[in-house]
């Protein structure tokens, strides 16, 4: 298997996988989404709140703020099941929200909320959380632990995890007269004429469409795709780098694969 970065930046990487079958490359882009663990605020305990929302509206907007997440700080969340979260810093890390508005309105935002860890901090400090009129208050404790995606969404560290067949486009210049028909056509703009021939530009930016082939008359272009050749894109919450959520998922399934063959080997006893 070959794999390759096309593209990358803080929350968002492209990879370009070679010589892999699609299970394979379909498993890590499930895992990211399932089973990745990450933080997320999982009970909130209310001292005051005389906002106009009820007290579980503002606890599953909370539950929905992603937050960075430093695996190697906290115990996994089958090893934290019935723990408590006062007492429990290994499973559970406390955030604190105590705001009374000053003015007529006033928005409470993610970045009101204080945590007693300094890695453990909402990835954006404008997430709105409610809006506030004057002289109304919201005091709470909230405890955010470990969890995965196949639990409920707000653990899941993507926001998307997708993959594609790498494209492959075959042009016949002996039937191709460059009407231009194709080049309209294209939604992505990689088909041009240059030197009295039709030519490809990045061809991985093709959405395998078909538009181009269908338009020839001339039927001069074939749009394919490489066999066991993948592109897979993971765009992070922020909650981890997307590096470390393509890794991740590539340990787990290592470990799932462990697994099941250990079961097999019992079986054949």
């Amino acid at each position: 298997m070959k794999l390759k970065i096309l593209e990358k930046d803080d929350r968002r990487i492209k990879l370009l996988i070679e010589d892999a079958p699609l299970p394979l490359v379909n498993a890590i882009r499930r895992l990211a989404i399932s089973d990745v663990p990450t933080l997320a605020i999982d009970e909130v305990a209310f001292l005051d709140n005389t906002s106009v929302l009820y007290d579980e509206i503002i606890a599953h907007r909370l539950g929905l703020i992603p937050l960075t997440t430093d695996l190697s700080r906290f115990k996994p969340p089958e090893e934290c099941e019935g723990a408590n979260p006062i007492n429990n810093p290994e499973c559970y890390t406390r955030l604190f929200l105590d705001v009374e508005a000053k003015r007529d309105y006033e928005i409470i935002y993610s970045g009101d909320l204080q945590s007693e860890d300094p890695t453990v901090k909402p990835v954006s400090d404008k997430i709105p959380i409610a809006i506030l009129a004057k002289g109304q208050k919201i005091t709470l404790e909230a405890y955010a632990r470990l969890g995965r995606g196949k639990e409920h969404i707000k653990w899941s560290p993507v926001s998307v995890s997708a993959h594609k067949y790498v494209p492959e486009i075959k042009i016949d210049m002996r039937r191709c007269d460059l009407c231009g028909k194709c080049v309209e056509e294209c939604p992505k703009n990689i088909l041009f004429i240059e030197n009295n021939s039709l030519k490809v530009r990045n061809v991985l930016e093709c959405t395998l469409c078909r538009a181009c082939e269908e338009v020839c008359e001339q039927q001069a272009i074939k749009v394919s795709w490489i066999e066991n050749s993948y592109i897979l894109t993971i765009e992070s919450t922020g909650a981890l780098p997307p590096e470390t959520i393509v890794s991740e998922a590539a340990k787990i399934l290592e470990r799932k694969a462990e697994e099941f063959i250990k079961h097999v080997e019992e079986l054949k006893r």
